[in-house]
């Protein structure tokens, strides 16, 4: 059974661990969220006990006192190692990627297609996919439709799109990096689940698919599926109602199930309401487990928070 821990600083990750009842050795994916003050020798040093694939994913700002945060994901046991994959029952886990050769599509594409390659050590290709989150700058945004068709070019092959993201982050991963991509994918059959919002039709990524006893979901804003239209401006706690009701429908058009994992991006102005997000959040899904981290900002300027769950169907 996956276990996901909460985001706290690398000196606090080893005593969740333990307190789970777990140990280093359990951990199949380690998530780092670096702030620009970061330090990667530093982060190195601390990730050494854990032999499983990280992604380092930068962003703008942490809720908090800490250059970075660090998030674990165990399976008792830990897995099985694929080249620099884990198989963690029916998923995949991966490292994120990026590279500062060409442009923002050719380091899109470069980037797709060095997941794939990472995907065929464990016999798999991109239709195994079942989530992507970019991250791109705010002056990437005009520019940012241009993925579209390295994405249609390689993905959704076996007829399921997978969910996807996209966040903006003014601090690369790496000065020329126009891009970073995190993904995460599956070794069964996948199942795509949407409650019948016709603009998926022509997106290259749907909301949510189902792997195994998994749904994992795009990320969601408050936008009208029908007009696209973004909603409630300027209104975080309105914006997140809307939102986890969409996240509600694609759960319940899954066929039901629990929420127990939320990573939740809020822009610079979000910060000082967080906390009555948090509280909202508590309420909605008393199981998950939450990470909130500040981005530069979202896709649709209107937009103060975007939503990436994680379910588990029920049985």
């Amino acid at each position: 059974m996956t276990v996901h821990l909460p985001a706290v600083p690398y000196p606090d990750a080893e005593r969740l661990l333990r307190e789970a009842g777990l140990s280093p050795g359990d951990v199949v994916h380690v998530t780092e969220y670096v702030t620009a003050g970061s330090d990667p020798g530093a982060r190195a040093a601390a990730r050494k006990p854990y032999e499983a694939p990280v992604s380092t994913i930068p962003v703008a700002g942490l809720l908090a006192d800490a250059p970075e945060l660090v998030e674990l994901t165990a399976w008792p046991g830990g897995g099985t190692r694929a080249g620099e994959l884990v198989i963690a029952g029916d998923l995949v886990y991966l490292p994120s990627v990026h590279t500062t050769e060409g442009g923002f599509r050719e380091q899109y594409r470069a980037c797709l297609d060095r997941v794939g390659e990472l995907l065929a050590a464990a016999g798999l290709g991109l239709d195994a996919l079942v989530r992507t989150t970019d991250y791109t700058a705010t002056a990437t945004r005009a520019e940012y439709p241009r993925c579209g068709r390295p994405r249609r070019d390689l993905l959704g092959a076996a007829g399921v799109f997978p969910g996807a993201a996209g966040i903006l982050v003014d601090t690369p991963v790496e000065p020329g990096a126009h891009v970073a991509l995190d993904a995460l994918a599956s070794t069964g059959p996948l199942r795509a689940v949407n409650p019948g919002w016709s603009r998926y039709d022509t997106l290259t990524y749907g909301p949510g698919v189902v792997a195994g006893d998994t749904l994992v979901m795009s990320g969601f804003g408050a936008l009208d599926p029908a007009t696209q239209l973004a909603l409630h401006e300027g209104d975080l706690l309105r914006q997140a109602v809307y939102l986890y009701d969409s996240v509600d429908l694609v759960v319940q058009a899954a066929g039901g199930g629990t929420v127990t994992r939320i990573l939740d991006y809020i822009t610079p102005a979000a910060v000082p309401d967080h906390q009555r997000l948090a509280a909202l959040r508590a309420e909605r899904y008393p199981d998950a487990v939450v990470t909130t981290v500040v981005c530069s900002a979202l896709l649709r300027p209107e937009f103060l928070l975007e939503s990436v769950p994680t379910a588990v169907l029920d049985r």
